[in-house]
């Protein structure tokens, strides 16, 4: 009896461990396989980018100090890689181990010319990791070129027509005087499409169709004024869908309109199709509102006009200041530039007006900062790049006008507001190289943000018609 249970319990037991075992097996084979498996994505992932290892294989370089003491590049951003000048790269100066401020500027750098001469491979700047920053003033010139052509072959745009006799012509049609001031833009454009050759009497034959009200004049109209902006635009818009078939077909995502005011950004809440569906070229492009979606809308650059030719481009060792800015303290991002710069020596802040010529200012100063007032827009980066100054933008969320074309990092310095104390080590950090490739940059796109009495190509108005253009594929329409 006692064999038997010696016989029964060994028989239990083996089965036990037979059956732990298969188990085991089961567990043990997949939890293999998905680690090995693991471990190969791993290994490849680390042998074909940079997301675990760095392979840093730098050419040799030579630094070149803004001042003595620092040593790294900070172009762009505090966060940007630090950038070298390759030994045998462009604009190496045979004195350039001199502080930014005493190294003297060629007589060709003055005026950037040979610049528009210079091939690709010479505006590039290459990073501590081994990559060509890339510094042409266009992401891709060529592709912009051959759009620019068939933009101006091929683009029509209908405006809703309107009459002297309509009782908001005030309002609908162009203005007869040249335009002047902060939010001269809108009317520097109606006044320059009404005329040109993208116009098309014929609506089947139009890409776009153009909401022509303009709201800084409905702001200044007794009749309306701003409690009555937003009444107006939804009328206008009802009035148009239900005599027109335009609208309808596409929801609105075939029509735009312009605006430079900020207020234009509240026009709308009586009209929200206009809001989610129209096109919206404003100055007052923030992404950061809902109100304006990045990429269906555009940027319409604020441009104080000015007309004639540009003022002569100062050398360097002429401009002085590291850094200017003037206005009112209307925000808390200028709050915070006052309150860490405003008794710096090298950075130059002033409240409100300036004593002396506001161009001398921008003319004598490397860096020209644009700081975030009520809106992330101002005309101050317009006035930068009129006088040959490198704009710094200190606006958080800011959609950069021509965006879509221009490489803002070629020819400005954006920094965060939080990196405000941090502003003096980021523009010391450029060095001489660096800032002689964004001054010439700036020369060479300031065309762009340029209005004339009669359209110059290239120029704000044909800025504006490309970014426009890019946008008249991604309509959908319904048809009838």
């Amino acid at each position: 009896m006692a064999g038997g249970s010696m016989l029964l319990l060994y028989s239990f037991s083996r089965r036990r461990v037979l059956d732990s075992l298969r188990g085991g097996y089961y567990f043990f084979i997949p939890t293999a396989l998905a680690l090995t498996s693991s471990l190969f994505i791993l290994f490849y992932i680390s042998s074909t980018s940079n997301l675990f290892f760095i392979h840093i294989h730098p050419p040799p370089t030579t630094q070149i100090p803004f001042h003595p003491t620092q040593q790294q590049s900070l172009l762009a951003t505090p966060t940007s890689p630090i950038l070298q000048i390759p030994k045998n790269g462009p604009f190496i100066a045979s004195n350039s181990s001199l502080p930014f401020h005493e190294i003297p500027l060629s007589k060709n750098d003055s005026v950037g010319s040979g610049v528009q001469n210079q091939s690709p491979l010479e505006l590039q700047i290459t990073s501590s990791n081994g990559n060509n920053v890339n510094n042409e003033v266009f992401h891709d010139r060529d592709i912009f070129m051959e759009n620019y052509v068939e933009m101006n072959k091929s683009l029509k745009i209908y405006i809703y027509p309107h009459g002297r006799d309509d009782p908001f012509a005030n309002v609908l049609l162009p203005v007869d005087f040249e335009p002047g001031g902060n939010y001269a833009s809108e009317s520097y454009f109606k006044r320059a499409i009404v005329k040109s050759h993208f116009i098309t009497k014929e609506p089947s034959k139009a890409d776009l169709f153009y909401l022509p009200f303009s709201i800084a004049r409905l702001r200044h109209d007794p009749r309306v004024g701003i409690d009555g902006i937003q009444d107006f635009v939804r009328d206008y818009v009802f009035n148009i869908s239900h005599n027109y078939p335009y609208w309808n077909r596409s929801g609105g995502a075939d029509h735009f309109y312009v605006a430079c005011h900020s207020i234009g950004r509240s026009a709308l809440k009586k009209a929200s199709e206009v809001k989610f569906n129209a096109i919206q070229v404003v100055c007052s492009s923030s992404y950061f509102v809902s109100s304006y979606v990045a990429h269906k809308d555009a940027s319409l650059p604020q441009i104080w006009p000015r007309q004639g030719d540009f003022p002569p481009s100062l050398a360097v060792s002429e401009r002085k200041k590291l850094a200017f800015f003037a206005g009112s303290i209307n925000s808390p991002v200028r709050e915070k530039l006052v309150q860490v710069w405003g008794n710096d020596s090298e950075i130059s802040v002033h409240l409100g007006r300036l004593k002396t010529p506001y161009e001398e200012a921008l003319m004598g100063s490397k860096f020209c900062l644009h700081v975030k007032g009520f809106e992330v827009n101002t005309a101050r980066i317009g006035d930068a790049l009129y006088y040959g100054c490198v704009p710094v933008i200190i606006a958080n969320h800011y959609d950069l006008p021509f965006a879509d074309v221009l490489n803002w990092r070629s020819f400005s310095i954006v920094v965060a507001t939080l990196d405000i104390p941090l502003l003096k080590e980021v523009l010391g950090g450029v060095n001489y190289d660096e800032y002689v490739i964004l001054q010439r940059n700036v020369l060479k796109v300031r065309k762009h943000f340029q209005w004339h009495v009669l359209p110059v190509d290239f120029d704000a108005f044909y800025m504006v018609m490309y970014e426009l253009w890019l946008r008249r594929s991604s309509t959908v329409r319904i048809p009838f």
